[in-house]
């Protein structure tokens, strides 16, 4: 998805969550943001630790972070 992304907007700059590249899901083009998927961002990080660690590795250093105007979008889908 993200090379689909870049090639439609090659002007663009995105900030990418490193290690979530499979959970992109779109992007915000009101906004040019990077939309993820939370849910495949947690299937990812199963893949280290268990889903309740994940949850809140995920929580408190990923998507509580802003790191300015650029920031991912976290799309809260099904679990």
């Amino acid at each position: 998805m993200l090379d689909k992304i870049i090639k439609s907007f090659p002007d663009e700059s995105f900030l990418k969550a490193d290690g979530f590249d499979d959970a992109i899901i779109g992007v915000d083009e009101n906004s040019m943001r990077l939309v993820y998927s939370v849910s495949k961002c947690i299937d990812i990080l199963c893949v280290d630790m268990e889903f309740t660690d994940a949850c809140e590795h995920f929580s408190f250093n990923v998507s509580g972070s802003y790191v300015g105007e650029k920031t991912p979008i976290w799309c809260l889908d099904a679990f």
